[in-house]
């Protein structure tokens, strides 16, 4: 398998993986106030479900939570997904119950 590649993308609410120059996943969130994000949709590319990426992408979103010192709210399925498979990100979590 390419190299995979994580960009920012250009409106800051988001992140896509890329692999040679193609866009292969994509996860994107809505800022709300001052102190929250809402992860609202992640894609996948076809052949790299079974990957890492998804993992890869929503740690994206949540070093930036981090960094912004704000909370994520997810109602995106994959993404409430990896929140409960990993308490690592429980911090940042705005609704920690699993």
């Amino acid at each position: 398998m390419n190299k995979i590649e994580y960009e920012l993308l250009p409106d800051g609410c988001g992140f896509c993986a890329k692999s040679n120059g193609e866009n292969i996943g994509e996860i994107t969130f809505v800022k709300i106030g001052i102190d929250k994000l809402m992860i609202d949709h992640t894609f996948i590319e076809n052949g790299y479900q079974k990957t890492s990426i998804v993992l890869n992408l929503v740690a994206r979103v949540v070093d930036l939570a981090r960094t912004q010192h704000r909370k994520i709210l997810t109602i995106c399925p994959d993404a409430q997904n990896v929140f409960s498979g990993h308490p690592e990100f429980d911090d940042v979590r705005l609704m920690n119950s699993r």
